[in-house]
């Protein structure tokens, strides 16, 4: 990621100007950085210590309901009834795989 900022920021520069390199646009930059990547990064990993891999896999499949549903909530973002349908698919499965597994064999904490 910090290869990725260090390449970008003249391209943020020359569109946005001197105002990129304001403190209060870097500080809420790095906010934004550290909550959409390395705090959902460090729970997938709790998540992952603690659920059966197979399970883990099916529930990561709902990432993107989740982020239709964002979209939807945040910025308005419509979704057509075949995208809504797959989603609805998607979630039924997940939660059916979360159904199926058997509690007793969960670590616990």
């Amino acid at each position: 990621m910090a290869v990725g900022a260090v390449l970008l920021v003249p391209v943020g520069v020359a569109g946005a100007g001197s105002a990129l390199l304001d403190g209060r646009v870097i500080v809420i930059g790095a906010a934004v950085a550290m909550l959409s990547s390395a705090v959902p990064y460090s729970l997938e990993l709790r998540a992952l210590r603690r659920l059966p891999t197979g399970v883990f896999g099916v529930l990561m499949s709902i990432e993107p309901a989740a982020a239709a549903l964002a979209g939807l909530v945040v910025l308005g973002e419509v979704r057509h009834a075949r995208e809504l349908g797959a989603l609805a698919l998607v979630g039924v499965a997940s939660a059916g795989a979360a159904s199926s597994t058997n509690a007793e064999n969960l670590p616990r904490d």
